[in-house]
């Protein structure tokens, strides 16, 4: 892991950390309202890249598919497309990774994807890819895609242990995966204890830290118990009682995260991820207190 350093860059980072940033696909003309406000809102931070996610199943291909095209065509970001294979066939998921290429997109976020609701267990589609290493192949063959996995600190919940969920990992970086992106967690100690067994089991590739800003405490929690994230209590006792008090839940929300980032950053950690749940002043904050900041322009540079 690098040591990050005290040089402010070009772009207004200090300590040279990176981040990257995750959108979901509007379904509204007002929610792609709010998208857009929110990807202008974090452009100038300079992103390593920003990730559009897709809905369960791919419900929300074409959104997927059309925001990326607008990131690509209208901004200066690189954009990372998630795609998932559950629930469709492989000449179809292949397409769209074509489409992708011939697009220009160049990183791909691969997935498994959730299962359907009212589906009790992950079944591969008949004639689809099996798993997520599965789909990572299939992308690095037909082009030669960055391709981003996903990681568990503390384990997929369809994993029986901790060695079954890191075989996963290592197939995936076998397949040609070049980065992971964890789950969002909230105990740095898990996410530490999780890299020792990857490195542990030689695989080397930057395991990403994810962040998620808990604006709305019972919605995390709902996420958190879905995918087996652990939230401590002291987490759920700093918001007690701000259930009707949205203002000082974002002032909650902004200490905790720009805590847990910083604490990382000063044990070396130089990447982040935030699934921004399309809340870009939150995340704002987080990066200026960061340090990451917008370049300044040269008039603004020279006042006094």
């Amino acid at each position: 892991m690098l040591i990050a350093s005290n040089k402010s860059t070009s772009n207004g980072r200090a300590n040279g950390l990176n981040v990257s940033f995750e959108f979901f696909p509007p379904r509204t003309d007002k929610m792609e309202e709010s998208l857009w406000k929110s990807i202008r809102r974090l452009e100038p931070l300079s992103p390593h890249f920003i990730s559009v996610t897709y809905g369960a199943g791919g419900s929300t291909r074409e959104r997927t598919h059309g925001t990326v095209a607008r990131i690509l065509k209208e901004t200066n970001l690189t954009p990372a497309a998630h795609l998932t294979c559950v629930g469709s066939p492989r000449d179809e998921i292949d397409a769209i990774i074509k489409g992708y290429w011939n697009l220009g997109v160049r990183h791909i976020v691969a997935l498994r994807g959730d299962v359907p609701e009212g589906v009790s267990a992950y079944a591969p589609h008949p004639k689809g890819y099996v798993n997520s290493a599965d789909l990572v192949a299939g992308i690095k063959d037909i082009a030669d895609f960055e391709v981003s996995v996903s990681a568990y600190p503390e384990k997929h919940p369809d994993s029986a242990d901790f060695e079954a969920d890191i075989d996963m990992l290592q197939a995936k970086v076998d397949a040609g995966a070049t980065r992971a992106i964890t789950q969002f967690f909230f105990d740095n100690d898990l996410y530490f204890r999780y890299l020792d067994r990857v490195r542990a089991r030689g695989i080397e590739i930057p395991i990403t830290p994810g962040f998620i800003p808990i604006l709305n405490f019972h919605q995390v929690a709902k996420f958190a118990g879905a995918c087996g994230t652990h939230v401590p209590g002291r987490i759920a006792r700093q918001y007690e009682g701000l259930d009707d008090d949205p203002e000082t839940r974002k002032l909650v929300a902004a200490t905790i995260a720009a805590e847990q980032v910083s604490d990382l950053a000063a044990q070396g950690v130089d990447e982040f991820h935030f699934y921004t749940l399309n809340k870009a002043d939150l995340i704002f904050a987080i990066c200026h207190l960061l340090g990451i900041r917008p370049k300044l322009s040269a008039k603004k540079g020279a006042m006094k």
